[in-house]
């Protein structure tokens, strides 16, 4: 069974909070080990619906200094330092945001419980920005109206899983059991060599997650997120609104759409809607008419690769 790779929309509004949206925040769940896409206003309270624990935060990935996705930080790590967290937390975003963290740790965190560490990402590079042993963070350059980039979130290659019976029937010695994992053949005592292929099955498929807001069409997306799983990408607007979007670098649903097409994805998520919509199933039926598998986001979903 895959270990889990689950995606929790906190919250996808744009700019201006509804009462059906929240701006931007998502948590991704790789292994039981969460990550946070941005942090917009009301995230704390909206964290709670989800059930997941705060302490297992262990990373948080700004896209951009707009205030919809940052405005909800301090009150966010705040709760952790009020709920007894030591373990250090990092924040990864463009550098224009090193001041905003300075002046919380500053103002609000002088006696925080924990370490907090900024680390400042090239908005102009796509490029592998956090790895541990199970899987990769890699930035998305993004075209906003300030430096901004999105997150592309790669599963590492996993073992082989073990053929049980194979195992037991060539009386294969524990010791060996994780040379064979990694893909060595098997020799027996007589000289036989044992296929791996005959001892094990592949290893579980890699899942991928591309989150890219805010951003105008971007080309380079389309080599950089290429077949992956799903990709949340900014639907500001409809088309009736091109004019719009292209005057604040926003994207609409069609746009989005044809980026998934072009990348060949295998899911399209639409989010970071506009208030002027009451209901977003138009910016849906504009981007099925380019591809079919798109979804709509909205708060407490939860999708799982």
């Amino acid at each position: 069974m895959p270990q889990k790779f689950d995606i929790h929309i906190i919250g996808c509004g744009s700019a201006l909070p509804t009462r059906k949206h929240l701006p931007s925040c998502q948590a991704v769940d790789v292994r039981d080990k969460l990550l946070l896409l941005d942090c917009g206003e009301g995230a704390q309270l909206a964290w709670r619906k989800t059930g997941l624990n705060w302490q297992r935060i262990t990373h948080i990935f700004l896209t951009h200094a707009h205030g919809d996705h940052v405005f909800g930080l301090p009150g966010f790590l705040s709760t952790m330092g009020l709920l007894g967290r030591t373990a250090p937390l990092y924040l990864h975003g463009p550098s224009s945001l090193q001041t905003y963290v300075e002046f919380m740790k500053a103002h609000f965190f002088a006696d925080i419980s924990y370490d907090l560490h900024f680390e400042a990402v090239d908005t102009t590079q796509h490029r592998c920005i956090f790895e541990d042993r199970s899987m990769e963070v890699w930035s998305l350059p993004l075209k906003h109206r300030l430096p901004c980039c999105g997150y592309l979130i790669k599963e590492k290659p996993g073992q082989r899983h073990i053929q049980r019976e194979m195992i037991d029937f060539y009386e294969i010695p524990t010791w060996a059991i994780n040379n064979i994992k990694a893909g060595q053949d098997w020799t027996t005592a007589t000289g036989e060599v044992i296929a791996n292929s005959r001892l094990t099955s592949p290893a579980d498929p890699v899942r991928s997650y591309a989150y890219c807001s805010d951003t105008m069409p971007v080309a380079g997306l389309t080599e950089w997120c290429q077949g992956v799983d799903l990709m949340y990408h900014e639907a500001t607007y409809a088309e009736a609104e091109r004019a719009l979007a292209q005057k604040y670098f926003h994207s609409t649903a069609h746009q989005a759409a044809e980026v998934a097409h072009a990348a060949k994805v295998k899911r399209l998520l639409l989010g970071h809607f506009s208030s002027r919509y009451e209901d977003e199933q138009l910016l849906l039926n504009e981007a099925k008419e380019v591809f079919p598998e798109t979804l709509l986001a909205h708060e407490e979903l939860k999708i799982t690769l």
